[in-house]
This record gives structure tokens, C-alpha cells and sequence, in this order.
């Protein structure tokens, strides 16, 4: 294809760039800053301009003299690597999907089509590098490569995912991108490409991570739609030990997006710092969590997520309260209990004093799911210290046990699970109520027993099982109690599911105390 006419000038098709600065002085290398010029320059506005760029370097990428980009023993094409990390720039923005008001999708399609014609170019390039490392005159290809792979990287991920501004052709194209890189770079995953195939190999994830640097803070980071979804991706890919040396960089970017007014958005950071949690402390048993504890990062964390606590998205509530229980054996590392007096309160205790302030009167079942699914790892996390919030936990339990829960019964069989725990933690606080609990679980046993409604006959058997385990356990703790209670019951009652039940938890409770169990 041969380059566009206006152009031209008599000395060759290229010649007489005007873009300043140490470039390549031979005909190749003036092409590409020509092309470089286009998508730089005020013409680069135009539609057509970009199109004949496309073409123009399609063309160039074509041509044989393209052969030696990578050679790097022709003194005439020293920095070439350099333009053309330049133009692989140009050319991820020129495709980089733009911030749209809401409800407007129109410019979608046109992003797809601009990344899908960018795809088939970095395609072409790639072989490039890929003919020149199969060269035994080509040494100088990985040198080469180094200012290619980081923008390439981060086009292919931005445009293979799905996601609004990408099509079936964008993504296909894209991931094929990606999957070529690797090949050239000799990585055998996302993951080796980033962090570095063995202990010798630096990786590239720090130059990723300078590439969106700029991008990512609070005055740009919504420019570009795509730049947070490439960040968290990127992240996820790298786990220990090699995401501790990142931390400077990767802490702010994950606080800021999880700080956002958008639901999406606070979920999205707040994976993306869970993440971090799980992947930059080494082992919580041996070594003290040193990068998240210096400078109070881990403070700063935990405040971040605790805010969030207040929200009623139970999906982000669910998200923050997986990542926080994560946290708590990091802030709990400096904490150390002398045994001269009443322990000191944890952060455990903070956030689980505020969720059963929040469960109380919550009537939001997808919310009060998300409470009831998460209860019985703070008890777990507590042990014995849970008598601190017994009386709150008590009504709390109680309240939601009454509550029918659809046709899955979620959080009633998730309260029996934290009631197992805590009658096996808090035993000795138990005797004293006895009666409320013991009232509250006869009362769920006659309720699922008489219930006609839709809920399936296993989630009906899973109710009752666990509820006489919580009455086995509840006799356990009160020295047999339940056990003389229940007697008189047994002979009167006409229901054979509460009689069965009633009957197993004579069988199998011996009067034995609960700390024997």
C-alpha cells in the first residue's frame, strides 16, 4: 500500500518530520515519526487523518526494510526501539476507550473497530520481534521488545475483557495479542510476564504499573474507563511473595478506587485490597506483617474498610467484611495481652459491636443474608472473648430465628451455625438463658415442621438437624437441664418431625458439661 500523497516530498515519502528530538536519521526511521506526527499533531483530530495513519503504517510494517527494525547492529537505527514504543503508545490511546455520560453507548462500537484494526497491527509487529528472535543475526531482540511489551500489555488486557467499549471481534483479536506476547517473551503465563519466569527474571509488572501511574490518580483515573479494570486485573495476577516490593505503588491506586461514590467502583477497590491483604504478608504465624504494619498502612486500610460497614449494598458490605476478617490477624499482631488484667478490645470487637447494630433492626433480606453469613466467622475469630457481645448476640439470634428467609432458609441456617459456636465458646455464660434459647429453638422446630410453604424438604431437614444439635449442645452446657425439660414434652407432643427431634436429644445428651465437648 502506498503511503498518502500530501505527505510526500521529493527527497522520499517520509522525509522532513518535524517532530523534534533524537530520533532515527534513517528513511525508517523518519517514517514512523512521520506516522508518530499524525496521531501527535493537531490533524490527528480528524477521522481520516488517524485511518491514513493506520494505513500508512500497516504498509510500512509490510515493507522488507521493516525486516532489520530488530536487528540493532545498523548504526542508522539506533532508537528505533524507542520510537516505536513511542508509536505503540499513540496507538493504545488512539483505541483507549473515552469517559461517556451515563446512558450513552453509541461511541462503543467505534472503540471496538479502532481496537480491532490496532489489534491486527501490534499482531504484525509481534512477528516482527518473533522473526528476529529466531534469528541467529538478530541479538539485540529482546532489548528491543522491553519498550513494546508494557504498552502492548496493557492495550491487549484493556481490550480483551469484556466489557462495554469491546466487541466479539475486539476481544478475539485482543487476546490473541496477548497470547502472542507471551509467546515472544517466553512466558508461560499472565502471571510469569509480570512477576518474572524465575527468581533471575526482574518482570515487567513494575513497568505496568508506571504506565498506568498516571492515569490512576484523583484528578484522571476516570478519564479512562478501562484503566482501573487493567489495574485490578493486573493485580490479581501477581500473589506472594512478589507483591510485597509493590506495595508503595499499589496501595494508593486500590484506597482511591475503593473511595469512590460508585458501588462498582468501592467493590472493585475493595477486591483489589483483599488482594493485597492476603498476598503481602508472607506467613501471619512467623513474621510480624511488617510492610502493612510500617507506617500504619494497615490502620489506613482498616478505617477505609470500616467505613464502608454503614453502606446497605449488601454486595460491597459482603466484600468488606471477607477482607476484614483477613485484616484483623495483621492489626492484631502488635496487640500482645500481658495477663494483668481484662484483654483489650480488638478491632474484631469494633466491627462485630457495629454489624449486630445494623442486624438488629435490619429487615432487608439480602442484607441480613449477607450479616448472617458472616456471623459465625467473628465468633470463630473471638472464641471466648464473644461473651463481651452475648446479650446483643442473644437478641440478635433470637429476632432472626423467628424470621422465615425464603425458600433456601440462608440466614436461619447460618444464626444455627453461629449459635452452635457460641453455646461451644461461651458455655459457662449459657445456664442463665436457658429458657430464652431454648423457647426460641423449640419454637423453629414446630415453625419448619408445620411449614406448607415452597421450601424444599432438604432445607426443611437441614433446619430441624441443626437446630437439635443446638439443643444437644445447649443440654450439654446446662448439665442436662434441657434434657428433664423436654421429658414431659416428648409424651404429649402429636408432631412426629418435634417428637423425633425431641427424642434425639434425649438419646444422644448424656448431661455431659460443655466443656467436656
Amino acid at each position: 500500500m502506498e503511503p498518502h500523497g500530501p505527505r510526500e516530498s521529493p527527497g522520499g515519502p517520509w522525509e522532513g518530520s518535524s517532530l523534534p528530538g533524537a530520533w532515527p536519521s534513517s528513511a525508517l526511521g523518519q517514517a514512523f515519526s512521520q506516522i508518530l506526527h499524525q496521531f501527535a499533531g493537531q490533524e490527528s483530530r480528524r477521522g481520516k487523518a488517524r485511518n491514513a495513519a493506520l494505513e500508512d503504517l500497516a504498509a510500512l510494517l509490510e515493507a522488507k526494510e521493516c525486516d532489520r527494525l530488530f536487528e540493532g547492529s545498523d548504526a542508522s537505527l539506533r532508537g528505533m526501539p524507542e520510537m516505536l514504543g513511542q508509536v505503540v503508545k499513540a496507538l493504545g490511546k488512539y483505541a483507549a476507550p473515552a469517559e461517556e455520560p451515563e446512558g450513552r453507548g453509541d461511541r462503543h462500537s467505534e472503540v471496538a473497530e479502532k481496537a480491532a484494526a490496532v489489534a491486527l497491527l501490534f499482531l504484525k509487529l509481534l512477528r516482527k520481534v518473533e522473526a528476529a528472535k529466531n534469528s541467529l543475526v538478530c541479538p539485540a531482540w529482546k532489548t528491543s521488545l522491553r519498550p513494546l511489551a508494557g504498552p502492548i500489555y496493557v492495550f491487549a488486557v484493556t481490550h480483551s475483557l469484556e466489557q462495554p467499549w469491546t466487541s466479539q471481534r475486539s476481544q478475539e483479536v485482543a487476546g490473541q495479542v496477548l497470547a502472542l506476547l507471551l509467546q515472544v517473551t517466553d512466558c508461560g503465563s499472565v502471571a510469569g510476564f509480570l512477576h518474572g519466569e524465575n527468581e533471575d527474571e526482574k518482570g515487567r509488572f513494575s513497568a505496568i504499573m508506571g504506565l498506568l501511574k498516571p492515569e490512576l490518580n484523583k484528578d484522571s483515573w476516570k478519564n479512562n474507563p478501562a484503566t482501573k479494570y487493567v489495574f485490578s486485573w493486573t493485580l490479581q495476577k501477581v500473589t506472594r511473595p512478589w507483591l510485597s516490593q509493590h506495595l508503595e505503588r499499589i496501595l494508593p491506586p486500590s484506597l482511591l478506587i475503593s473511595d469512590d461514590y460508585q458501588t462498582e467502583n468501592k467493590i472493585l477497590g475493595v477486591h483489589c485490597l483483599h488482594h493485597i491483604v492476603l498476598n503481602v504478608v508472607s506467613d501471619l504465624r512467623s513474621l510480624p506483617a511488617a510492610d502493612l504494619l510500617q507506617y500504619n498502612r494497615a490502620q489506613v486500610v482498616y478505617h477505609a474498610l470500616f467505613n464502608h460497614l454503614y453502606t446497605r449494598e449488601h454486595h460491597l458490605v459482603q466484600a468488606v467484611l471477607l477482607c476484614l476478617l483477613d485484616l484483623f490477624p495483621v492489626l492484631e499482631k502488635a496487640l500482645h495481652w500481658k495477663g494483668d488484667g481484662a484483654r483489650p478490645t480488638t478491632h474484631c470487637d469494633e466491627v462485630l459491636q457495629l454489624i449486630l447494630t445494623h442486624m438488629e433492626p435490619e429487615h432487608r433480606l439480602l442484607l441480613r443474608r449477607t450479616y448472617a453469613r458472616n456471623l459465625a466467622a467473628f465468633v470463630k475469630r473471638l472464641g471466648i472473648l464473644t461473651v463481651r457481645h452475648l446479650k446483643r448476640l442473644e437478641r440478635v439470634i433470637i429476632g432472626y430465628l423467628e424470621v422465615y428467609d425464603g425458600p433456601e432458609e440462608e440466614a436461619r441456617l447460618k444464626i444455627l451455625e453461629t449459635l452452635k459456636l457460641l453455646l461451644q465458646y461461651t458455655w459457662p455464660r449459657v445456664s442463665c438463658r436457658l429458657v430464652v434459647l431454648l423457647k426460641a429453638l423449640l419454637k423453629l422446630i414446630c415453625d419448619v415442621a408445620r411449614d406448607s410453604s415452597l421450601t424444599p424438604e432438604c432445607v426443611k431437614s437441614a433446619l430441624l438437624e441443626e437446630a437439635t444439635d443446638c439443643l444437644i449442645l445447649l443440654d450439654h452446657c446446662s448439665s442436662g437441664r434441657v434434657k428433664g425439660l423436654l421429658a414431659k414434652i416428648a409424651h404429649s407432643c402429636e408432631d412426629s418431625q418435634v417428637g423425633s427431634c425431641i427424642r434425639r436429644v434425649q438419646q444422644l445428651s448424656e448431661g455431659t458439661p460443655c466443656d467436656a465437648t
